[in-house]
């Protein structure tokens, strides 16, 4: 029972983060490219577009995250706490 719902917590875990990590792979690498391209080497280039495109991508996906984390928590952790 436990190691289910360590696993189920992990599994939550990794489909909430995995938007804002998309995002950022997805910013990093198309700023790496545009600056290959143009050898531009400036560091705040791929700091302040990788920063947007993650607030961005969490405020669209916010949403999502709270469903599933208090789908978890109503499903699995309260009733396993109240011995249901």
């Amino acid at each position: 029972m436990f190691f289910d719902t360590l696993r189920q917590g992990l599994w939550i875990a990794v489909a909430i983060s995995a938007p804002i990590l998309l995002a950022a792979l997805v910013a990093g690498v198309v700023i790496g490219l545009f600056q290959a391209l143009t050898s531009i080497q400036e560091l705040t280039l791929t700091f302040v577009p990788k920063l947007a495109a993650i607030l961005v991508v969490f405020w669209v996906s916010m949403d999502y995250m709270t469903q599933s984390l208090s789908s978890f928590f109503t499903h699995q952790i309260i009733p396993l706490i109240s011995g249901g």
